[in-house]
């Protein structure tokens, strides 16, 4: 029997690229898909070699074209860090709506199961804690980072309409913070930022009073849950990440006493407009329906990303 063939969008970014080698461990033939606006070649280079692997450079805000049979689509492409968001707004915009619908319209006419990468950003500065898939979120679409937000919540709304009104095959994974290696250092994210900040002995900013809360996933953890929703039968938005929560002052002395750069230390600087106090996912559905949770502990990961970025 032939090997079942996947697109996967966004597959030189950060998860698109473990997402990738993922697929090829299971013996799936990937077609991975990127216009290198925020992802690294290098991410998957070592798959170019692979006759189960062939790469597409291409912007899916355009017309996206793949011959031959597809049983599964994986919509990843996206900036993703406020650094990429803010500075690239209307391409953040553009990959969420144009680029879900134009890969809605390839799933249909391959008759694909499409899973959609949606995030916790749909739920804004959340009113409830923890984050169940059931809350509807405080989101200011016209804040900066509204461009973000807004555009994974239409992502959501296109997805679920093209489910109810053509009868497609569709899942919405819906990930809270997640690191591991082959994030990018100048990422703009906490983690990236605080492991680079604290290995070149600089200061680690910290943004308002550091009370502010975030829940890390280590990126194998998430793979395997994306992994159990692309194949179960549940159409909804599921949350993905690890439940353990943590203040930004907490996390960043966790990652001084790790790199152990006796120059590191704490600055404070103004929380950024529409900053999320807190972020903590409720994963209760994801327990009960694809009977997930993380394997990973935080020092275990760390620990792995800290030695990737020192190679970097």
């Amino acid at each position: 029997m032939d090997k079942k063939r996947v697109l996967v969008t966004g597959a030189a970014g950060f998860i698109g690229s473990h997402l990738c080698d993922r697929f090829i461990k299971e013996g799936y033939e990937v077609i991975g898909m990127d216009n290198l606006l925020t992802g690294n070649i290098a991410n998957i280079e070592h798959l170019f070699g692979l006759k189960e692997f062939s790469f597409a450079h291409h912007d899916v805000s355009k017309f996206v074209h793949v011959p031959g049979r597809l049983d599964y689509i994986l919509h990843f492409a996206s900036p993703a860090s406020p650094i990429d968001y803010l500075k690239m707004p209307i391409q953040t915009l553009k990959v969420g709506s144009l680029g879900t619908h134009n890969l809605l319209g390839l799933a249909k006419e391959k008759k694909a199961r499409l899973l959609i990468a949606s995030t916790s950003e749909v739920y804004g500065d959340p009113l409830e804690h923890p984050q169940k898939e059931t809350y509807w979120g405080n989101v200011n679409p016209i804040g900066p980072r509204g461009v973000y937000d807004e555009a994974k919540r239409f992502q959501e709304a296109i997805t679920m309409a093209y489910h109810r009104y053509h009868g497609l095959e569709t899942r919405i994974v819906r990930i809270f913070n997640t690191y591991g290696p082959r994030m990018r250092m100048e990422d703009g994210r906490v983690l990236p930022a605080f492991f680079s900040q604290a290995i070149r002995g600089e200061k680690l900013s910290i943004f308002g009073d550091g009370t502010q809360t975030r829940s890390f996933c280590y990126v194998d953890d998430l793979v395997e849950g994306i992994y159990r929703l692309l194949l179960s039968d549940y159409a909804l938005p599921v949350n993905l990440g690890n439940p353990q929560e943590i203040t930004m002052l907490d996390f960043a002395k966790e990652i001084i006493a790790l790199v152990n750069n006796p120059k590191a230390e704490i600055s404070f600087h103004p929380l950024p407009v529409d900053d999320p106090k807190q972020r903590r996912p409720d994963i209760t559905l994801a327990n009960e329906i694809l009977k997930w949770s993380h394997s990973f502990d935080r020092a275990k990961g760390l620990a792995i990303t800290y030695e990737y970025f020192k190679k970097l």
